[in-house]
């Protein structure tokens, strides 16, 4: 048997294993480096699109594109993909107990934690592997969270290609996928990159509200939703605020706009979905504690967001939403809650208006001793009294 018939009998097996996983997908290349892709991603450090990562590193950069220097003895990189997709949009229960006061999570995040599930099955994968070929597979496998230039292997296996949204499309899914890769010293049979690509289309880049998607296949990270939701610790700028309308962790408008989405259909993976997290109370947030914040998030994305994270993103929810029976709780947090937080507080309370808002600010104003809250209380005050000044002209 030749090396190429056998790498190709190999290939087989691995994709019949993964298959056999649960994987929706499953592709392969070879080791070589991505020199394309390394390239392109320093110029986006260097034009300032990964401001806010300082993890995002362009010594990360160059160790993520050269699987030979992930693992030593590399020949091959498998690339999995797994759907994710979940057709529930929110509850309506929580619609209609709170009249409307309440914020969006995106899909990837209502379910178990990925890397957890991925992690398992790409254990399992190399496990069985090792059984099936009687042989001691070397391997390191990759979910997003280490230096692996995920996509750029998704997109030279020809798994997908890239949206000018830089998420990878699928033919048969969409980008509803979680994508892992599997660096191997087995020596497999390469597939194929596609030749698709997203044509004239612009729906992504028309529809995001913060206007992140600066050119197509850019992404500036410090006006995504996602970014400022959840990897942003400190304040949101006040002229984001408003474009993040309901999402209090990450963001799905550039994927639910993508015609290729169109094909998507629910996961076969269990651990996706999570009922209840389509949609949360944000006034409930607001006023969580640590040990039940633990409770309602253990074990999904959500946790990375952290308590104070997710309660600052449900002020600017709230905010946008401009529901006044929040207001109560708005005050409660523009008095107990921490720094980050009141000063988002402050700003959702401007933006609802009416006397009720105004009185809690005023009565902040006289008690605040942090200079960056004060700040906001004095800016929304002027907001609300704005307002307000317009009403009592509208009403005569």
């Amino acid at each position: 048997m030749t090396g190429a018939s056998t790498a190709s009998k190999i290939s087989s097996l691995v994709k019949g294993c993964a298959r056999d996983l649960g994987f929706d997908l499953v592709r392969i290349t070879s080791a070589e480096d991505f020199a394309t892709d390394r390239e392109e991603t320093l110029k986006r450090i260097q034009d300032g699109m990964m401001d806010g990562l300082p993890w995002f590193s362009e010594g990360r950069v160059e160790r993520g594109a050269s699987p030979s220097k992930l693992m030593q003895g590399a020949r091959s990189v498998i690339c999995l993909a797994l759907n994710y997709y979940c057709e529930e949009t929110e509850d309506p229960a929580i619609r209609e107990a709170n009249a409307g006061a309440a914020g969006k999570i995106a899909r990837y995040a209502r379910g178990r934690d990925y890397h957890r599930v991925m992690k398992r099955k790409m254990r399992d994968l190399v496990s069985q592997l090792s059984a099936r070929l009687e042989l001691n597979v070397a391997a390191r496998w990759y979910v997003d969270d280490g230096p692996m230039l995920d996509r750029a292997a998704a997109a030279r296996t020809g798994i997908g290609w890239f949206g000018k949204n830089t998420n990878i499309l699928t033919s048969e899914l969409g980008s509803w996928v979680f994508l892992g890769q599997v660096i191997t010293d087995l020596e497999l049979e390469p597939d194929p990159s596609l030749s698709k690509t997203c044509g004239s289309c612009v729906r992504c880049i028309e529809a995001c509200p913060t206007g992140a998607i600066v050119s197509p296949y850019v992404i500036d990270n410090a006006r995504c939703i996602s970014y400022l939701t959840i990897e942003n610790r400190g304040p949101i700028p006040p002229e984001l605020r408003p474009q993040m309308l309901d999402w209090v962790f990450g963001c799905d408008i550039c994927q639910e706009v993508c015609p290729v989405n169109r094909k998507a259909k629910p996961a076969g993976e269990a651990s996706f979905g999570k009922k209840g997290l389509a949609a949360v109370d944000l006034v409930e947030i607001l006023e969580l504690t640590d040990e039940q914040f633990h409770h309602m998030f253990a074990g999904t994305p959500v946790m990375r967001a952290k308590r104070i994270g997710l309660q600052r993103n449900a002020c600017v929810a709230l905010g946008n939403l401009g529901d006044k029976s929040a207001i109560p709780s708005l005050g409660r947090a523009l008095v107990s809650g921490d720094p980050l937080v009141r000063c988002h507080a402050a700003w959702a309370l401007g933006e609802i208006g009416g006397a009720d808002a105004l009185a809690c600010l005023e009565q902040a104003a006289e008690r605040e001793t942090d200079e960056e809250v004060q700040g906001e209380i004095w800016g929304a005050l002027a907001t609300a009294t704005a307002e307000n000044g317009l009403q009592r002209r509208q009403s005569h």
